[in-house]
């Protein structure tokens, strides 16, 4: 293979490492600071905070006597509080048994349960906090759907010519009153009943006179956004393509769109592409994808990865901050129940294994998600750092969920469990993510 032939997946490849560092440093650096910064709070002093693993590059001591550094491979971080063993914090250094009680209280071992337990929860909390705030900024910098609705941004489509403009409040499309909410439930299920046709009357209040426009069909077969390592993705289909034809036919709407992928059994299928006014072909294979469903669990459906958009956008109103704030938390919420329901189901062998991602996955999604813009990039980190946050809960030891355990036991029972205990539990944690990780870095390499 010549090496110019070369250069384009080589490039892909460096956008998906260089994405993929950025998501996980990040994501690591807000952890970690979760535990440093609650760890002062309560007496506990840092040794070294720890961006990377290896060689250090880079590294400066402030005033409270904690190094902070960068080392030279970005796959994690940690924090080594004062008095531990390891960055582990899994165990202690001899010089702890030397010290006075006052110096023994501003280390991880010697400090109060309830102060290592608020450390500990801190990484997973702070990677929560992360998740929400950028759910919310999102929100709040995209606003909600104004009322009553009005047209905002028309979008290029192959028809032209339209009397349609921004800022048309919408009254009625062809001869159907537009509902009152511009809710995707209510709205879709109105756009369900019109007629699909590529130009339909609009009934709108322009300039305070009630007037009919011609307009496109509301729900084109426009790509709004494409899922990383579908096989739109995969084909090279672009965001604002718009598919104008499937096996030798024509379509109009989104719904026919999938009406036909739906029904392929993933055979290929030839598709007309309309781009910046030139028609081109593409051919691609529909792949069997395990959805969430919204009263829970899973569907299984043929999928080409693409979402479909609006031929125009809804005019907006600003978001309040509570608003945004309550937004994001439902949003961070959904990316746990969705976590929790998928290792479950592929517990128990009802949806392929293939749905969990390991590094290479992972950093796959991250240079498509970067591809994107940086908007669906940062939703990206948001969604990692929440699933991120979710996995350390677990109680696995080497896991902060694993150190919570300890000490709902030392709160039991009075004291802690014993050394040789700890050690046992903390290889049989090491043993059990480091299966999980391989059998990760497997599922990726076979799907």
């Amino acid at each position: 293979m010549e090496f110019a032939l070369m250069l384009p997946q080589f490039g892909n490849v460096a956008m998906a490492v260089l994405a993929f560092v950025v998501a996980l440093s990040v994501i690591v650096a807000v952890h970690e600071y979760g535990h440093y910064i609650v760890g002062r709070w309560c007496g506990i002093k840092a040794d070294v905070f720890s961006l990377g693993f290896g060689p250090v590059l880079f590294a400066r001591d402030d005033k409270h006597g904690t190094k902070w550094q960068i080392a030279a491979l970005p796959l994690g971080g940690y924090v080594k509080f004062r008095g531990d063993g390891d960055a582990a914090s899994a165990t202690e250094s001899d010089e702890i048994r030397e010290m006075t009680p006052e110096e023994r209280r501003e280390t991880m071992a010697g400090a109060p349960l309830w102060a290592r337990a608020a450390t500990v929860v801190a990484g997973p909390v702070f990677n929560f906090i992360l998740s929400i705030a950028i759910f919310g900024a999102v929100m709040m910098s995209q606003g909600k759907v104004a009322e009553p609705l009005a047209v905002g941004e028309i979008h290029p489509l192959p028809q032209a010519g339209f009397g349609l403009q921004t800022g048309d409040e919408l009254l009625g499309i062809a001869g159907q009153d537009v509902p009152d909410t511009g809710e995707p439930g209510a709205f879709g299920d109105f756009v369900d009943a019109l007629p699909v046709a590529p130009v339909l009357d609009y009934r709108v209040r322009r300039d305070g006179r009630e007037i009919t426009v011609d307009g496109p069909y509301p729900q084109p077969t426009r790509i709004m956004q494409l899922a990383p390592q579908s096989a739109a993705f995969e084909s090279g289909l672009k965001p604002g393509d718009v598919i104008v034809g499937i096996e030798g036919k024509d379509i109009i709407a989104f719904e026919q769109l999938k009406q036909v992928v739906e029904s392929s059994n993933g055979r290929p299928l030839a598709l007309e592409v309309w781009r910046d006014g030139e028609v081109l072909p593409f051919e691609l294979a529909p792949r069997r994808v395990d959805e969430p469903k919204p009263e829970g669990g899973f569907r299984t459906e043929w999928r080409i990865g693409i979402a479909g958009g609006m031929a125009f956008d809804f005019a907006t109103a600003p978001m309040g901050p509570g608003e945004a704030l309550w937004g994001g938390i439902a949003q961070t919420w959904g990316v746990m129940a969705n976590s929790v329901s998928g290792l479950y189901h592929m517990v128990i062998g009802a949806i392929s294994t293939c749905n969990m991602s390991g590094p290479i996955g992972i950093a796959e999604v991250s240079g498509a998600m970067a591809s994107q813009g940086a908007s669906s990039f940062i939703w990206f980190i948001a969604v990692l750092s929440a699933a991120i946050g979710f996995l350390n809960l677990f109680p696995i030891p080497v896991l902060d969920g694993g150190h919570l355990v300890f000490y709902a036991f030392e709160a039991v029972a009075g004291k802690p469990p014993s050394d040789a205990a700890l050690r046992i539990l903390m290889a049989i944690g090491l043993a059990l993510i480091l299966s999980l990780m391989s059998f990760a870095l497997i599922t990726d390499i076979l799907c």
